[in-house]
């Protein structure tokens, strides 16, 4: 009789500037395929994650989750494979921990909201090029705040989505969505039940658009209403994008 399976959620950082994204791709490094292949060196069995999303190509982490089953009990006494594994990760990756689940609880499904960050830097610095976009010139924080109220009222976001995409559904079930100026320069930040492939960074580069004074509140408002990519702005480069949390009901804990 085969050993039943134990579910675990394992979670982590990531810098994905040298990697093409979380999911596997042939040919290509990913955290996907990095993080698999360790585990399965560390535990000596083949496992194979379940990602709490995809990530495009040079996007980070601050805050990831995957799951995997193993049919070994207390996978992590005492820490020793969280230490296994960030010896052997590339400095890239990060474990921070390895919690025990209920058997149906699902990295990606079982998510109860998604928040990520976009990072703007409004001063050339050669130490956040690979994590913040450059935007030189004043933006109208204010106005990109109002259009974050607009956006709040709709959830179909198909004017934000990734064009031929697989999506089932184009809507999004927003909670919060605001600017904020630091010292540097701006973060925006975004919480939702899902996103789609490319939404934030869509969202993002059409509301710098109306920072600057190229499109108006109307503008924005009718361009969410035509559900059509094409009306939207350009997407803001991958660098400045974080997954900074992921929020998951306490009840799938062990």
């Amino acid at each position: 009789m085969m050993p039943e399976n134990n579910r675990y959620f394992l979670f982590l950082r990531y810098k994905g500037t040298n990697f093409h994204g979380w999911q596997i791709q042939p040919g290509s490094d990913t955290i996907q395929n990095t993080l698999d292949d360790t585990l399965s060196l560390v535990l000596r069995e083949e496992i194979r994650t379940t990602g709490a999303g995809r990530t495009d190509s040079g996007v980070h982490a601050l805050f990831f989750c995957a799951h995997f089953d193993s049919p070994k009990e207390n996978i992590d006494k005492d820490n020793k494979l969280i230490f296994r594994l960030n010896r052997l990760l590339p400095s890239d990756i990060a474990v921070s921990s390895i919690r025990k689940v209920i058997t149906d609880a699902n990295a990606r499904f079982s998510a109860l909201s998604r928040t990520y960050e976009y990072h703007i830097t409004r001063n050339k610095d050669p130490f956040r090029t690979e994590y913040a976009w450059y935007v030189h010139g004043a933006l109208d924080v204010t106005s990109m705040n109002e259009a974050c109220s607009i956006l709040l009222r709709y959830s179909d976001f198909t004017s934000f989505a990734r064009l031929h995409s697989d999506n089932k559904t184009n809507i999004c079930r927003l909670m919060s969505a605001s600017w904020a100026e630091t010292e540097n320069g701006l973060v925006f930040t975004i919480r939702a039940d899902r996103f789609l492939r490319n939404m934030v960074r869509a969202i993002t580069g059409t509301m710098i658009e109306i920072g600057f004074g190229k499109l108006s509140l109307d503008d924005f408002k009718n361009i969410i209403i035509a559900r059509d990519r094409g009306k939207a702005g350009k997407s803001a480069p991958a660098r400045g994008l974080f997954l900074s949390d992921i929020e998951y009901p306490e009840v799938i804990f062990k």
